[in-house]
């Protein structure tokens, strides 16, 4: 163990009140893309940005174009968590992390055994009618063809993802913002913290110790007690609980 690793290690260990923020680095290890990194989604070419394909404007005026995107390129039902989703949700049984605050929109979290997470852009396992507002799940939708519609009422049903335009859920946002309020030690992972408004929520740290775990530099490095350079599992994978 090296020398950030056994500081990470003895850190975790003596602190009581843990708090994970993570992005699409965490689920980059489980075959998910990262939008932004170099291989991302957002250096590939579609007929539209994506940023304008998954935008609330888009959905309205072409659900159709939309949900052949959404279908082909944000859902992989097939993924399953990491060692970094398995040492979150081991932490948190054992009394240390209180939360998980994420912007990844995947499940992977929960599909791990963690129980208190805060979906800070909503989740693809969860679809509404925007008729009626009953709930269906992902296999409604992967099961479905073209723009998926309530069987009860013939809405359509939209899934509970944040698109562009779209403000993020308020009381999500507050609960987020009140665990890492209260965290003595806050763990960032897999996220460059360019995505606002949610990147500004770790401004309201105020604890012990502030670690960044990620493969690149991020804004934030300066302001940061321990950076540790790498892939998160790997990293989170080696600690003792």
């Amino acid at each position: 163990m090296n020398e950030k690793q056994a500081r990470l290690q003895e850190w975790i260990t003596d602190s009581p009140n843990i708090v994970f923020f993570g992005g699409a680095g965490v689920s980059t290890e489980s075959g998910i893309p990262d939008f932004r990194s170099v291989d991302g989604l957002y250096n590939q070419q579609y007929p539209y940005p994506p940023e304008t394909i998954l935008s609330r404007t888009f959905f309205e005026r072409s659900p159709e174009e939309f949900y052949r995107f959404y279908r082909d390129k944000m859902l992989f039902p097939d993924a399953r968590p990491n060692a970094a989703h398995w040492k979150l949700a081991e932490l948190e049984r054992a009394g240390k992390l209180s939360a998980v605050i994420t912007q990844n929109i995947d499940g992977l979290h929960q599909a791990a055994g963690s129980k208190n997470v805060y979906e800070l852009h909503g989740s693809v396992h969860r679809n509404f009618c925007r008729k009626c507002r009953r709930f269906y799940d992902l296999k409604f939708v992967l099961r479905s063809q073209g723009v998926p519609r309530c069987p009860a009422c013939g809405g359509i049903v939209k899934p509970d993802v944040v698109l562009y335009e779209e403000p993020l859920d308020q009381q999500t946002m507050e609960a987020a913002l009140l665990a890492i309020a209260r965290a003595d030690l806050l763990l960032i992972g897999g996220t460059s913290l360019a995505v606002y408004p949610a990147a500004g929520l770790i401004r309201y740290y105020q604890g012990r110790h502030l670690v960044l775990i990620n493969k690149s530099p991020t804004p934030y490095d300066k302001n940061a007690d321990l950076v540790i350079a790498g892939p998160i599992g790997a990293i989170l994978g080696e600690i003792r609980v």
